[in-house]
């Protein structure tokens, strides 16, 4: 390895979520979480979740397209190029995309620790 790699996001998918770009898994990033969900009108790209149990902090940054973040009981219109920063883990989250090529990243991680990767995400790569 060179030091340094580069990807499209159309080149990173899972074989069993073609939604979902494990780009953490790609890279193989070790100091955080970093994945993008993909989907069109009505699609759910950030699942609805909260972190409750990680505990995780999270980053969101619409890459393409236009979604709406539903965050604890507030609503965030989110058009391409806007972050959402979840600080507080117990609040739930959701975004839908409201067009075809909404693309969402997304960053995670808890503040003073070390990185280790979710357990979903391990599992539903396989590994």
């Amino acid at each position: 390895m060179s030091g340094w790699s580069a990807a499209h996001l159309d080149e990173i998918a899972a074989a069993n979520e073609p939604a979902w770009a494990p780009v953490r898994h790609r890279f193989g990033i070790r100091a955080f979480g970093v994945n993008a969900w993909r989907g069109g009108p009505g699609d759910e790209v950030i699942e609805r979740h909260d972190e409750s149990d990680d505990g995780h902090e999270g980053l969101y940054l619409v890459l393409s397209g236009h979604a709406t973040f539903e965050v604890g009981a507030s609503q965030v219109d989110a058009p391409a190029g806007t972050f959402v920063f979840v600080g507080d883990p117990r609040l739930e989250r959701v975004a839908v995309a409201s067009e075809e090529g909404t693309a969402v990243l997304a960053l995670g991680g808890w503040a003073g620790l070390a990185f280790e990767p979710s357990e979903w995400e391990t599992s539903a790569l396989g590994g």
